[in-house]
C-alpha cells in the first residue's frame, strides 16, 4: 500500500471515528465507566449517546440511513471504545455481531437477513441468544429445544447465558434443536421479538468484570420466532453454512477487537504511570531507567503483533478474500492471541505503575478484572488446536 493510500485510508477512519465516537463522547464513556463498575449496572447512558451518534447502525447501509461500514473499519471503532470501556464495548459488541452477520451474508449475495439492518435502522436493538452451559457444539448444537409450529414459526425453550445487552433488546438471535426427526435432528436459528413474550432474564449479575454489560442468563418458556424470522436449519455438527461462517467471523474478530482496545488502554496508562514514578536511586523518572524502558518494550512489541494480524483478517474478509478451510483457523486465532496479549499486557501494565495500580478503584485494577472475561468466550485453546492440527497435519 502506498503513502498516499495509506493516509487517505487514516484520515477516512478518522472521519468515521468523529462521526460515531468522536472525542468528547469517548471522553464522557470513558469517565462512566468506573462508576458503571462501582455500582453494577447498565450502561444506559452510554448506549444512549452512542445510539445518537448512529453508532448502532455501523454496519447498515448508507441508503438505510447508516454508516455503510465494514468490519475492518468495525474493528477499528471497537477498539477505540474498548479504550474508554470495555464493558460497554462489549456489550455493544453483541448487536454488532448480528448487524455484522447481515452485512457480511449480503455481501456474498444471501438477502436473507436483511431484515437485521433494517430493523437496526428502524432503531432495534440485536442481542446474542446462542451461548448455553455445557453446549459443546456452539454453533453445529443447541440444548436449547425448538418446537415447530403449523406456520412455519417455532417455539424455543430453553437457558441461553451470557445475554449481553439483557435490559434494552429488542430482538433476540437464538438457536435450538428440531428433533422432529430423531434420526436426523436440525439446528435451527431465528429471531424472536422480546414484545411477544417467553423471554426472562434469570439468576443474578455479580461478575467479577465486565460488570456493566449486565449479560444475564435468559430463560426462553416456549419464546415465539415468528415463520419470517426463522433463517436456518442446518444438521447438527459442523457443516459449511454462509450464517455459522459469518457469525464466527463477526464473533471472533470483534471480540479481538475488544481485547486489543484494552491492552491499547493498558499500555497508554503504563507509559503515564512510569512516567509519573520517580528513583531514589538513579535520581530521575523511571521512564529514563533502562530496565523499566526495557519492559514498556516489551509490552508494546507484543501489542503491536496483534493489531496488524487483525487488521489484515478484517480487511481481507471484506474483500471476500477466499481463505476457504483456513478461514476457521484465522478466526479463532485472530481471538485467542488478543485475549492472550491484552491479559499479559494488562499484567504487565500494573508491575509498571506500582502499587497505586493495586488500589481497587484504579482504572488498571478494572482492567484486570475485565481483561478475564476473555477465557470464556468460545472458542478456547482446546477448542482451537484440533483446527490448527487438522490444517497443518491432515490437509496439506
Amino acid at each position: 500500500m502506498t503513502d498516499t493510500a495509506h493516509r487517505d485510508r487514516e484520515a477516512r477512519f478518522a472521519e468515521i471515528s468523529q462521526q460515531l465516537l468522536p472525542d468528547d463522547l469517548w471522553q464522557r464513556i470513558h469517565d462512566r465507566a468506573a462508576d458503571y463498575d462501582e455500582r453494577n449496572v447498565f450502561f444506559d447512558e452510554d448506549l444512549a449517546e452512542l445510539r445518537e451518534h448512529g453508532y448502532l447502525k455501523a454496519f447498515v447501509p448508507t441508503e438505510l440511513g447508516g454508516a455503510g461500514l465494514g468490519m475492518h473499519e468495525v474493528s477499528l471503532l471497537q477498539q477505540r471504545l474498548a479504550q474508554a470501556a470495555p464493558a460497554t464495548a462489549l456489550g455493544i459488541n453483541m448487536h454488532l455481531v448480528w448487524t455484522g452477520v447481515a452485512h457480511a451474508m449480503a455481501a456474498r449475495g444471501d438477502h436473507s437477513h436483511d431484515f437485521v439492518l433494517e430493523e437496526t435502522a428502524e432503531g432495534e436493538i440485536f442481542a446474542f441468544g446462542i451461548s448455553e452451559a455445557g453446549n459443546d457444539f456452539v454453533l453445529f448444537g443447541s440444548t436449547t429445544e425448538a418446537d415447530p409450529q403449523d406456520d412455519g414459526g417455532y417455539r424455543f425453550t430453553g437457558t441461553k447465558v451470557f445475554t449481553s445487552l439483557g435490559p434494552v433488546w429488542t430482538r433476540l438471535g437464538v438457536h435450538g434443536l428440531d428433533q422432529t426427526d430423531p434420526e436426523a435432528p436440525r439446528v435451527v436459528y431465528g429471531f424472536l421479538n422480546r414484545e411477544d413474550g417467553g423471554a426472562e432474564p434469570v439468576g443474578g449479575w455479580n461478575p467479577l468484570g465486565m460488570r456493566a454489560t449486565q449479560s444475564r442468563s435468559t430463560r426462553l418458556d416456549h419464546a415465539l420466532v415468528h415463520a419470517d424470522r426463522m433463517t436456518r436449519s442446518i444438521p447438527v455438527g459442523p457443516s459449511p453454512d454462509l450464517l455459522t461462517f459469518a457469525i464466527n467471523a463477526n464473533f471472533q474478530l470483534l471480540i479481538a477487537s475488544v481485547y486489543t482496545g484494552l491492552a491499547a488502554r493498558a499500555l497508554d496508562l503504563a507509559v503515564e504511570g512510569l512516567r509519573s514514578r520517580w528513583s531514589a536511586k538513579a535520581s530521575e523518572s523511571l521512564a529514563e531507567v533502562p530496565e523499566f524502558r526495557a519492559r514498556i518494550a516489551d509490552m508494546a512489541m507484543e501489542y503491536e503483533a496483534v493489531p496488524p494480524q487483525l487488521a489484515t483478517y478484517t480487511r481481507e474478509f471484506d474483500a471476500l478474500v477466499d481463505h476457504g478451510a483456513g478461514w476457521a483457523r484465522r478466526f479463532v486465532g485472530g481471538k485467542l492471541r488478543a485475549v492472550e496479549m491484552a491479559k499479559n499486557v494488562v499484567q504487565d501494565a500494573i508491575r509498571l505503575s506500582g502499587s497505586r495500580a493495586y488500589d481497587a478503584g484504579s482504572e488498571l485494577s478494572r482492567l484486570q478484572r475485565d481483561v478475564l472475561a476473555g477465557m470464556f468466550h468460545p472458542a478456547g485453546w482446546d477448542a482451537a488446536r484440533p483446527v490448527f492440527a487438522t490444517q497443518y497435519l491432515d490437509e496439506q
